[in-house]
């Protein structure tokens, strides 16, 4: 039972915390620029890679972090690098090439950084004078195109993408880039999520905001399927769903992807804020802050008419980047995501953090951060007016996660989606799924990287059913976030593969992709790569190229 309803105040459990680590070792060649490859490179290939994988894994993430004497400050701000492991009849090549983004091209011409990003301003031209350098600190930072989180579909098309109001169109196989995309020349919005949602019929959906002296909003927005036959980007039949007023107008939340279901769209408003009064003069890590004693707000929009639920669902200050799944069961919409304390570890990964030497300063900074562990939340769709306070609203046997009907709306507590043994993995992130067939449905496993280390050090596979876990970890191997890739005669969920590119800061030139058997988790095969690949962020399996 909850505290009464006159005190609509609740508060849950923290998160538990790993084990203090020791010993950590020094993973600065992780975080080095290195030269792009565009031509395809032969691979070493040890074991089988089954025969029916045929197509490209393409990756995205930083690959230069520097020009001239000027240096990024933050991990995100890196120049955007893609990759293409390209597979056929179990044989494998690996190229690469940096984005050719206006950022990527401008800085290369001035040999300095003129363009800011999320945690490094530019560097002031040396042939202003100084009053222009000092009025131009006054000035709100120009948005980059440095697309460097992820590959995205619309209407056919690949992108690159990052949370910008810019993208940019790619060549999956060539990794050429294309034109820029500027999401404000099609719908009202400023910026756009790198994480978008793809439902069966093949649209496209996203979160995007706007700002005017009206306030801040929040839009979820939609591109109808489309493709792929156009000579030129062309978002024109986007629309704009549903907006969503921001609590603080001053101060709207920070996010990083939301919830689709199959009826259902889920913005989750949390208590990352930016001061949009601070801005000019300096990037967005600087006007970015954790403020714990804000709620969580769940906003949840239907899918296909936009209205707005008017039920206000929310719960203690938590901390989101990547939703795992999302699904409806007997009136009841069951949110699973990868969940901290701590928001402020989006701040905490700065170049001189990550390039620490091993000893007893990265330890401690490393034992600092939050640990990140997967939760789920359930909202009960319909709640009714006469429904009494201060009940659990949820009854589902597998489940042990609260709704309680305040005063306010419907208060939430999370069921924790692991057992112990996972908190000596470091917890975990970058979660991904058999998207194809279970995303917005019932699903039974998901796939991880275990941070043991400031970036992932294992790979991981939960079974929700009983919540075991299976382990892929060698000692001084970090693996990128695993893509799952179904096979085609697949009976189960997890028949499939899962693939990794996996790096090494012990030894150069000793990248490589590994390909596990999703049901086992243990290694089928590997491709071994002769190029240093830094560690990047997200990735996807393209059938096509």
């Amino acid at each position: 039972m909850s505290k009464p309803a006159q005190d609509p105040v609740y508060k849950v459990p923290a998160n538990k915390k790993r084990p203090s680590a020791s010993d950590l070792e020094f993973i600065g060649p992780l975080v080095s620029s290195v030269e792009e490859n565009p031509d395809p490179i032969s691979t070493v290939i040890k074991g089988q890679i089954p025969s029916w994988v045929t197509g490209s894994f393409l990756r995205n993430g930083p690959g230069k972090f520097e020009f001239g004497e000027s240096k990024f400050v933050h991990w995100f701000d890196g120049m955007a690098l893609m990759h293409r492991f390209h597979i056929k009849d179990g044989q494998v090549t690996y190229s690469s090439r940096f984005l050719r983004s206006d950022s990527y091209v401008q800085n290369t011409e001035n040999n300095r950084i003129v363009v800011a990003e999320f945690g490094t301003l530019a560097t002031p031209d040396p042939c202003k004078n100084i009053f222009a350098r000092f009025f131009s600190r006054f000035q709100i930072p120009k948005s980059t195109d440095n697309a460097i989180v992820s590959f995205v579909k619309y209407n056919g098309d690949f992108y690159v993408s990052t949370e910008t109001n810019f993208m940019r169109r790619i060549d999956p196989v060539s990794l050429e880039t294309k034109e820029k995309v500027d999401w404000s020349k099609y719908i009202a919005i400023n910026a756009a999520t790198a994480h978008p949602h793809y439902d069966s019929e093949g649209a496209t959906y996203n979160l995007g905001n706007s700002c005017n002296q009206k306030g801040f909003f929040y839009h979820i927005l939609r591109v109808p399927p489309g493709e792929g036959t156009n000579d030129i980007a062309d978002l024109s039949d986007a629309e704009i769903l549903c907006t969503i007023p921001a609590s603080n107008p001053r101060k709207p939340s920070y996010y990083h992807s939301f919830v689709l279901s199959e009826n259902y769209i889920v913005f989750i408003e949390q208590a990352i804020q930016l001061d949009l009064l601070k801005i000019a003069g300096k990037c967005i890590n600087e006007v970015m802050s954790w403020n714990p004693d804000l709620d969580t707000i769940f906003h949840v929009a239907d899918r296909r008419t936009g209205q707005l639920i008017k039920t206000k669902y929310y719960s203690s200050a938590m901390f989101t980047l990547h939703q795992i799944n999302a699904y409806e069961d007997n009136g009841y919409l069951i949110m699973d995501m990868c969940c901290g304390d701590d928001g402020n570890v989006m701040a905490d990964y700065t170049m001189e953090n990550l390039r620490q030497a091993s000893g007893e300063e990265l330890d401690k900074f490393f034992n600092s951060l939050g640990t990140i562990l997967p939760r789920r939340y359930v909202l009960p769709l319909d709640v009714m007016e006469e429904e009494p306070n201060d009940y659990n609203l949820i009854n589902l046997p597998y489940t042990t996660a609260s709704a309680v009907k305040t005063i306010t709306g419907v208060f939430l507590t999370h069921e924790d989606l692991y057992n112990d043994d996972l908190l000596q993995y470091g917890g975990l992130e970058f979660p991904q799924i058999n998207y194809t067939y279970y995303n917005a449905r019932p699903y039974r496993y998901f796939y991880a990287c275990g941070f043991g280390h400031l970036f992932g050090d294992s790979l991981l596979k939960m079974d929700l059913e009983g919540k075991k876990l299976k382990v892929w970890r060698h000692v001084g191997l970090f693996p990128s976030e695993p893509v799952f890739v179904p096979a085609p005669d697949a009976k189960d969920e997890d028949d499939g593969v899962v693939m990794s590119v996996v790096i090494t800061p012990r030894e150069k030139n000793s990248s490589f992709l590994l390909v596990l058997d999703a049901k086992t988790f243990t290694e089928l095969g590997r491709a071994e790569v002769p190029v240093d690949i830094p560690f990047g962020t997200h990735g996807l399996f393209n059938e096509m190229s």
